[in-house]
């Protein structure tokens, strides 16, 4: 199972404030939605609470510290790797990271990650939750797409599509 993190991030690294998104970029949305489709979903108990609700034709791994989380239309765990242990069992090709800034660092540094698809968005944001990848040489760009500010876009934007410069089975003992 690849394992895919995704975010959308500003020029100077902000990705969030008061656990809400800084833009509404339509097609980044919709991005979310094409590539999420069918997979597990894993974030953290504040991105979940931030949606609001399991989304739709996905299922939603959510990781918090509380042992008594209601579970209602989702899967509660406790940490990555039972939540990538939970996602294996989906029988899926793919699962995707979707936040916060806790989940995101927690993976990168463990080195689960395989592939990041990135949305650069071409601003400054104030915010008090980060995204920085630890070493960017540990990957490689094989799509990029540009998209300027229009209007239905107050900021312009990048789609990156990185991957690591490592084997997908190097983390795999992680999932197993």
């Amino acid at each position: 199972m690849l394992i895919c993190l995704l975010v959308a991030v500003s020029e100077n690294g902000v990705i969030g404030n008061n656990n809400q998104l800084l833009w509404r970029l339509p097609n980044d949305l919709k991005r979310f939605k094409a590539l999420t489709m069918g997979y597990p979903m894993i974030m953290g108990r504040k991105t979940f609470e931030s949606i609001g609700t399991p989304l739709p034709g996905r299922t939603s791994i959510v990781i918090t510290r509380s042992k008594d989380y209601p579970s209602e239309g989702i899967l509660v765990c406790h940490s990555l790797e039972e939540a990538l242990n939970l996602a294996q069992k989906q029988g899926k090709e793919k699962a995707f990271l979707i936040g916060g800034g806790e989940i995101y660092q927690q993976a990168l540094e463990s080195g689960v990650v395989d592939k990041i698809y990135l949305t650069r968005v071409r601003a400054n944001a104030e915010g008090d939750t980060f995204f920085k990848i630890p070493d960017e040489s540990d990957w490689s760009i094989v799509n990029e797409a540009v998209h300027p500010a229009d209007e239905k876009h107050e900021e312009g934007y990048i789609f990156v599509d990185l991957v690591a410069n490592k084997t997908p089975s190097i983390a795999l003992n992680m999932r197993n």
